[in-house]
């Protein structure tokens, strides 16, 4: 049985942000590293550094938070694991769906990376849609 490292980082990013923790710590690989390149490109995270700990390296992620909040505590991030290994969901460029009227973004698994929805609209391609995040 295989792991998904997708549904992982996006389970611990969850978790922390509902515990109001301020960092979370996923293992490195090749597609978690891309995510949190978007992910901080995006401006969802604040800061992201790598961590070396007996031959195995981690991503060390700050989230972003809200200051000088009143009220009951919201999570600021919602995501959603959309293409899981039993099912997987491909799009092409013209119906990839608008997360929030495109306030929020979808991560796609294109044949030239992985990116958000408004470069693969841009670039005309589609692919499997990995996850929304608004």
């Amino acid at each position: 049985m295989g792991r998904d490292t997708i549904a992982d980082i996006i389970t611990s990013i969850r978790n922390v942000d509902m515990n109001r923790k301020g960092t979370v710590r996923i293992e490195s690989t090749n597609m978690a590293e891309k995510i949190v390149k978007i992910l901080l490109r995006e401006g969802f995270i604040e800061n992201v550094r790598k961590h070396q700990e007996n031959k195995t390296s981690f991503l060390v992620l700050t989230l972003r938070h809200r200051r000088n909040r009143k009220g009951p505590s919201r999570t600021i991030l919602n995501l959603k694991r959309i293409s899981r290994p039993g099912l997987r969901v491909y799009s092409n460029y013209q119906k990839i769906p608008r997360i929030l009227g495109g306030m929020g973004i979808v991560i796609l698994s294109t044949s030239r990376g992985i990116m958000t929805d408004r470069e693969a609209r841009l670039e005309g391609i589609g692919g499997e849609i990995l996850c929304y995040i608004w």
